[in-house]
């Protein structure tokens, strides 16, 4: 269970494809305090550790084993170089300071533009169809793994478009500082909305 609140960018140092993809992450954690087999949000995608230790001149690193279903599920960033929004599993008693996160992602969304608001930025996203009954004014969402608050939402025929607001502090602690239009992000709905749904679908049926 994680929380959508960034607290490292790591970064990929080597990709190996044998099977399932061990790929291998450069980060300010200490590998000390990292257990083998624990949970690590990669910009919104939980996934297990399976190595870690300290690198050269003092760096940390960690591995994890990424499926081909996974791959194909998120956005494109399972790349040498590639920046990665990191956030460890929650512990009992960790303040709740975003939302319920299970690092389950529901699908890709695409950035369609990004323009300056204040000392922030408005970013607006092209949602997938089958997600847009989730994503409401108001609510919640996770964005490579960055909890944030839908700003407005809008159907245009079978094309729901979403925005967020992204302060100068999420930009500077997040990979979103860097967004660009046409670029894909993973998206994980409010897990509510996701039981609320379900909930309301079951009941029809038994109606």
């Amino acid at each position: 269970m994680f929380t959508g609140i960034v607290s490292d960018v790591g970064t990929i140092e080597s990709v190996d494809t044998r099977g399932d993809t061990r790929v291998r992450i450069a980060t300010a954690y200490d590998s000390a305090t990292i257990d083998l087999g624990a949970s690590i949000a990669c910009s919104g995608v939980c996934l297990t550790v399976v190595d870690k230790g300290p690198g050269a001149g003092g760096a940390h690193w960690f591995a994890v084993d990424v499926s081909g279903e996974t791959i194909a599920r998120t956005a494109d960033q399972w790349r040498i170089g590639q920046p990665l929004n990191l956030e460890r599993a929650m512990k009992l008693g960790d303040e709740l300071g975003g939302h319920i996160v299970t690092g389950h992602v529901d699908g890709v969304a695409t950035v369609v533009d990004v323009r300056p608001d204040g000392d922030s930025y408005r970013v607006d996203f092209a949602l997938p169809a089958d997600l847009a009954p989730f994503v409401a004014t108001k609510g919640s969402i996770t964005v490579d793994g960055v909890s944030l608050t839908v700003n407005r939402v809008e159907d245009r025929g079978d094309v729901t478009q979403f925005s967020v607001n992204l302060i100068p502090h999420t930009q500077a602690v997040t990979t979103l500082g860097a967004l660009a239009p046409e670029q894909r992000v993973n998206i994980e709905i409010d897990v509510l909305a996701r039981y609320l749904q379900r909930m309301e679908s079951y009941r029809g049926q038994s109606r």
